[in-house]
């Protein structure tokens, strides 16, 4: 509306009225653009990734130069890496820390309800067991107290046992050098829902006790030295 005593001529109207028309068609067009460019723009699904493979490894006896070889020998790419080293409690965390400043990768002592996501390995605490979980695209861990498993606690079993239950042939099992049989039931169970296994050679073993009885359970695929390991890891997981 006119401000009172303004005077205006119809041609003075006219220019402001299509003045008027071409702003509010720019501003339609200017609309449109912008909501075309927000449906083109991909949408992320969700702020956490995820891992499509799983790295699942068992040590005891000699496990912790071998795990110390096998993450140093990493590139910074790799799946999301699972670890049972039969440690005492208060002992897995500054080893975890130990073998996340040489590694590529990180890695961290677990807890409760950690993610699995890629370049990242979960070191299972002493004293505890640590299992995998799904829930949807989502793999995470559990950890926490229950019996002793091959007298062991965490167990490798039981890891072993929970990543064959869900992950199945997305899934690598890797028995390191050790003393005992843990493992080996845990070990079969993956080979036996479609994971490639890989078993520590007796040469390059500071004990072959674990290899060795995951090799009689007919619950392994590869035999290799600890060189070997870290590229044959990989390699299997992208099968």
């Amino acid at each position: 509306m006119c401000k009172p005593g303004t005077s205006y001529t119809v041609g003075d109207m006219s220019v402001s009225l299509i003045e008027k028309i071409k702003a509010a068609a720019l501003v339609d067009i200017k609309q449109k653009i912008i909501k075309e460019e927000v449906l083109k723009t991909p949408q992320k699904l969700s702020l956490t990734q995820t891992t499509n493979k799983i790295i699942a490894i068992g040590s005891s006896t000699g496990g912790t130069e071998a795990l110390d070889y096998f993450f140093r020998s990493l590139p910074a790419q790799t799946p999301g890496i699972l670890v049972v080293q039969h440690m005492p409690e208060h002992f897995t965390k500054s080893f975890a820390e130990r073998l996340n400043s040489k590694s590529a990768i990180e890695v961290k002592e677990a807890q409760d309800g950690d993610s699995l996501i890629p370049s990242k390995a979960l070191i299972a605490p002493g004293n505890k067991h640590m299992v995998l979980r799904r829930s949807g695209a989502r793999y995470y861990v559990q950890v926490g107290e229950g019996p002793l498993v091959c007298r062991q606690r965490p167990s490798v079993d039981v890891l072993f046992k929970s990543v064959a239950k869900y992950a199945g042939k997305n899934a690598v099992g890797v028995i390191l050098t050790g003393m005992g049989a843990d493992g080996a039931k845990g070990l079969l169970a993956m080979k036996n829902e479609g994971s490639l296994t890989i078993a520590q050679n007796e040469e390059s073993c500071i004990v072959f006790g674990m290899p060795k009885e995951a090799i009689k359970a007919g619950a392994v695929d590869y035999i290799e030295p600890l060189q070997n390991i870290p590229g044959k890891s990989l390699w299997c997981a992208e099968q």
